[in-house]
């Protein structure tokens, strides 16, 4: 099952300082875009140096204007071979008891 959660790597030719420059400045104009009370609320990041990664939730129209700002960012800057980005798979949904229906 995919789902709208982007997981960016980056290699070790990109200082990590500088993809996380990117995606403040990706925030910055989701901002501009959304507000920033909608953007806190609905553009859910994270930003891993060690592991060089960002992580990216595009399952709102805020997230998604993140997500696209930060891939256009990171292209026009370090060039589309210099990371790689794929869809987060989530876990299957725990299927929710359904109410027993009883006829006598």
């Amino acid at each position: 099952m995919s789902s709208d959660v982007y997981r960016y790597h980056f290699g070790d030719q990109i200082p990590a300082v500088e993809v996380e420059t990117t995606l403040i400045l990706s925030i910055f104009g989701t901002e501009a875009l959304h507000g920033e009370a909608q953007t806190r609320l609905d553009a859910g990041h994270a930003f891993d140096a060690k592991k060089r990664t960002v992580v990216i939730d595009a399952g709102t129209p805020v997230g998604r204007d993140l997500n696209r700002l930060f891939i256009g960012f990171m292209t026009r800057e370090f060039g589309s071979g210099s990371f790689r980005v794929a869809r987060v798979e989530r876990p299957s949904e725990p299927k929710q008891p359904q109410p027993e229906t009883v006829t006598a």
